[in-house]
């Protein structure tokens, strides 16, 4: 099977040096671009292999299940087919009103999303799995998210962006609609896709990092 595959090199290794990852093969089992940008920020050099899985599951078990499964079948599509000492899923859901929602179809729907979201709070969710020959690790985080009311003409502009389209809930919180963000409440990385702080937590538990004497 031939895999579509790259490498992300940060300029400063930081992640890397902070825990001595040197030498550690890492593969992130996403194609999203932010996650991709959030992991080469803080200095983590990794491969890049997108899961070739179906993103949509029964939502019946709930938001915060239905994240944590969909990181999980990305991730061990991926272990079962690379050798790495750790393998990276990750999903990311919106939650308002009590409904899922996931990348729009097209504009009316993600004008429907927006229409939702405005003036009100609501949920961002991402499931985390980590794999290494070892261990597996499942978590996720929530973030509660207060968009300013929106007009018909600030939706329609948006829109006409195409920054809605390929997101979940059909927003950026660290694009154009920032702009609506009126509040939040948890961690900002976890609505532009990827928990940090909290991979690093897991990152710690599997290679403690060692002080110099």
């Amino acid at each position: 099977m031939c895999l579509n595959t790259s490498e992300t090199r940060p300029p400063f290794p930081f992640l890397m040096e902070l825990l001595e990852l040197e030498g550690k093969t890492i593969v992130l089992a996403s194609r999203s671009p932010r996650r991709r940008h959030l992991l080469a920020s803080v200095g983590l050099t990794f491969q890049v292999v997108p899961a070739q899985v179906s993103e949509t599951l029964s939502p019946l078990a709930g938001p915060d299940t239905y994240a944590k499964s969909l990181a999980r079948r990305k991730a061990r599509w991926v272990a079962q087919r690379v050798q790495a000492d750790l393998i990276i899923g990750a999903d990311t859901v919106v939650v308002a009103e009590g409904r899922i929602l996931e990348k729009p179809g097209d504009r009316d729907h993600a004008r429907r999303m927006l229409q939702t979201l405005a003036g009100a709070w609501h949920e961002v969710i991402t499931g985390l799995c980590l794999i290494t020959p070892h261990r597996e690790i499942i978590d996720s985080e929530t973030t509660r998210v207060h968009f300013a009311p929106l007009t018909d003409r600030e939706i329609n502009t948006y829109l006409r962006s195409d920054e809605p389209l390929d997101k979940a809930g059909a927003y950026g919180i660290q694009g154009l609609a920032g702009l609506f963000i009126s509040e939040i409440q948890g961690c900002y990385y976890n609505v532009v896709g990827f928990p940090l702080p909290r991979f690093y937590a897991h990152l710690k538990s599997l290679w403690p990092p060692v002080d110099s004497p």
